[in-house]
């Protein structure tokens, strides 16, 4: 088996993850693609967030209201990544609030229907997102857009750790749960250093009280997604694509209300 280049990595994260209409690369569909596609997904957080804040900027420059402003950018995220998270996490919640062995969880989280908890859950993350998004807006904060976006998607690499077996022997989570070492390292440093430069996009001069308030947020937020995961492996009998959604959009929920605590 080849092993993918980081550009080939993100080529297939975005064709995978994103409506972006990017021909699909010719690659093996295996477990080592699915190691280096969530490697990559960051990049692909990168790439939303950075549309997400441009999408911001420009609506604030409208007489639209900040709240009208932070549904539009949860709405636009959701449809260029065709709601796949929103999905998991509405199918993760509903098998965590059923009774019964594992078998009875996975049972309902691919029944295909939305129960009473998964919808409160698409409600209460969306609102919160909505929300963050708006007051971030209406504070100029665009850099902070991107670094809640990317850091949710920091949640997914950090779901599929090593010591997280597969739910099942087929699907997306067969693939990727499980392959993740070194990114473990790579992607908590990067976000460290996005941390240290959004103490420097705010007007006067450096903010450290910023930067912590990033660093604290992230650390509290990996933290969360990291007993989560476990949870959801111990429950469901591993890891699914529906709880890598799920920990998407839980750790962008988090990461925005993280950064407005300050």
């Amino acid at each position: 088996m080849t092993r993918l280049s980081p550009v080939t990595a993100v080529h297939v994260a975005v064709s995978w993850l994103t409506v972006v209409p990017v021909p699909s690369p010719a690659v093996e569909m295996d477990r080592r693609t699915g190691a280096a596609v969530i490697a990559a997904v960051p990049v692909v957080g990168a790439l939303l967030g950075t549309a997400a804040a441009a999408l911001a900027f420009g609506l604030s420059h409208t007489a639209l209201p900040a709240v009208m402003i932070g549904v539009l950018l949860v709405i636009g995220l959701a449809l260029i990544t065709r709601g796949m998270h929103v999905d998991g996490l509405a199918d993760t919640v509903d098998g965590l609030g059923c009774y019964g062995p594992p078998e009875r969880v996975a049972e309902v989280m691919k029944s295909g229907s939305v129960g009473p908890f998964g919808a409160a859950a698409i409600v209460a993350a969306g609102a919160v997102q909505a929300i963050g998004f708006a007051i971030l807006t209406e504070q100029h904060r665009w850099y902070d857009i991107v670094f809640a976006v990317v850091a949710a998607r920091v949640a997914a690499v950090l779901a599929c750790r090593r010591s997280l077996a597969p739910a099942a022997s087929t699907g997306f989570g067969a693939m990727v749960a499980g392959t993740q070492g070194l990114s473990l390292i790579v992607w908590p440093a990067v976000m460290l250093a996005g941390a240290a430069i959004l103490g420097a996009t705010g007007p006067g001069g450096y903010d450290v009280g910023h930067m912590l308030t990033a660093v604290i947020t992230f650390a509290v937020m990996a933290g969360a997604v990291w007993l989560l995961s476990r949870h959801c492996a111990r429950r469901i009998g591993g890891i699914t694509g529906d709880v890598l959604g799920a920990a998407i959009e839980i750790g962008l929920a988090m990461t925005v209300v993280g950064l407005l605590a300050r």
